[in-house]
């Protein structure tokens, strides 16, 4: 397994496997024994970074989630798990009432709603601390000053390690972590967008609103990144949903343009040099890179997390990086 550490503070760092596992579907649509399975084979190769959210999956069942926490916090306890794990969850995107469907009507980052989101939270994970706590998703409707705040006020009493942020705008992150430096809170320390080897467009699809899709990590993410090392990106759907590797999973709108193409060209021409699979040249090329990244990965059953878990073994020469990086770039 690869390691990298996350977070600037001394104090509040985390020393994490750079293949992080997404528990998003486990108790839901993934059952109880395949999640532990999964869990297990993580674990055993060295795997160390599981990320949940408090609504996942509300949209399987038509609840508010809390399953896939719930399902972390059983398998804690029965493995004995303890500090050598780091969780990370979410607050944000929590629907108010059950729901069956993404919709724009979700509980928010207030504080309110921050303090209790992780109470619940962590009595679902049986912790009295979460060691990366994320915004889910931006919320318009209270000031980055008051989520500083109350995020900043968890993390000095303990209940919060690192602070992350998920889904944010370039601008919303560089304020976020200019207002914490003034008021001498803890930062923002870790990122969580989408981000994969072929480039997503950002005028449709994704998480929407009315300045494009959130979430997608674009040029300006990326330059920012480069300039604040300090920062850990963790890329969301890095496989694309299976994309890369079936035929029966066709790539969505985001990547119909001609710069996909040219990175398809150039992908397959490194898939039969290193005779990897072409989810694995993904991972390896995502992680090896200037900027900290940590792949978040999922899984339905220990086959594909092995399949995943072999990428950590892949080098891709300096020439088939410049190859991969070079595509689709005019």
């Amino acid at each position: 397994m690869r390691y990298l550490t996350i977070g600037t503070d001394p104090a509040r760092q985390r020393r994490v496997s750079q293949i992080a596992l997404g528990a998003m579907l486990m108790g839901t649509a993934t059952d109880e024994a395949t999640s532990y399975a999964i869990l297990d084979r993580y674990v055993e190769a060295g795997g160390t970074f599981v990320d949940t959210a408090n609504n996942y999956a509300f949209w399987v069942n038509g609840t508010q989630g809390g399953e896939s926490e719930q399902l972390l916090g059983r398998w804690l306890r029965s493995r004995g798990v303890g500090d050598e794990l780091t969780i990370a969850t979410k607050v944000g995107g929590r629907p108010p009432r059950p729901a069956n469907a993404l919709s724009e009507d979700l509980e928010g980052l207030s504080a309110q709603v921050i303090k209790e989101s992780l109470a619940r939270s962590l009595e679902n994970l049986g912790r009295d601390h979460v060691d990366v706590y994320y915004a889910h998703v931006p919320d318009p409707a209270t000031p980055l000053e008051v989520q500083v705040e109350a995020f900043g006020e968890h993390a000095v009493e303990g209940t919060v390690g690192l602070v992350g942020l998920s889904n944010y705008w370039s601008w919303q992150i560089e304020r976020f972590r200019a207002l914490a430096a003034a008021g001498g809170l803890p930062t923002c320390d870790v990122l969580q967008h989408h981000h994969t080897y072929f480039r997503a467009r950002t005028d449709q699809g994704g998480l929407r609103s009315r300045d494009g899709a959130i979430g997608v990590t674009d040029g300006q993410l990326l330059s920012y990144l480069r300039a604040e090392p300090g920062l850990t990106l963790v890329a969301y759907s890095p496989l694309l949903s299976g994309s890369y590797v079936r035929a029966d999973k066709p790539l969505d709108e985001l990547y119909d343009h001609a710069g996909t193409r040219a990175r398809k060209i150039a992908l397959d021409e490194v898939v039969r040099e290193t005779g990897a699979t072409a989810n694995q040249v993904v991972l390896s090329w995502l992680m090896g890179g200037e900027i900290p990244i940590v792949p978040l990965v999922g899984a339905s059953s220990v086959a594909q997390i092995d399949e995943t878990l072999a990428a950590v073994d892949l080098e891709l020469t300096s020439e088939q990086r410049h190859k991969l990086g070079a595509a689709g770039q005019n």
